[in-house]
């Protein structure tokens, strides 16, 4: 095993952290020219098809009752619209309106890298990268 402080894991920590902040920042520049936090826009892209609030939460990795507000941010705006679930009335769904759809085609037209920032590689080593990650965590 490595030592944490070698030059390759330096590197290595390096790029996560080079490619946390390209994410980030793509992200954060699309959500500015809406006006939203890039909470505001990851959870309206979570609700582009109606979805219970809590897969928006677990998108966003938040609580559903922190999300809450999020999603109130957004209705006020007229970008999204909630529901009860058809099937279980507890459960609210969450849904793009017609403008929120036209706001997260933008986003995503913003943010090709944290659209999909593993484009540049292979299924097959996507699938070696995925083993890798869950290595580290197990550790």
């Amino acid at each position: 095993m490595s030592s944490p402080t070698d030059a390759l894991t330096t590197e290595i920590v390096g790029l996560f952290a080079a490619i946390n902040r390209r994410y980030a920042q793509e992200s954060e520049g699309a959500a500015a020219t809406h006006d939203l936090t890039p909470l505001q826009a990851k959870a309206l892209l979570a609700a582009e098809e109606p979805v219970p609030t809590r897969r928006i939460a677990d998108r966003l990795h938040a609580e559903p009752s922190n999300v809450t507000a999020i999603i109130d941010r957004l209705q006020a705006r007229g970008l999204v619209e909630r529901s009860n679930d058809p099937a279980d009335r507890r459960v609210k769904r969450v849904a793009a309106t017609a403008a929120g759809l036209a706001v997260a085609a933008d986003l995503r037209a913003r943010m090709p890298f944290a659209a999909e920032p593993l484009a540049a590689l292979t299924v097959h080593q996507r699938e070696s990268l995925r083993e890798l990650l869950h290595l580290v965590l197990e550790a």
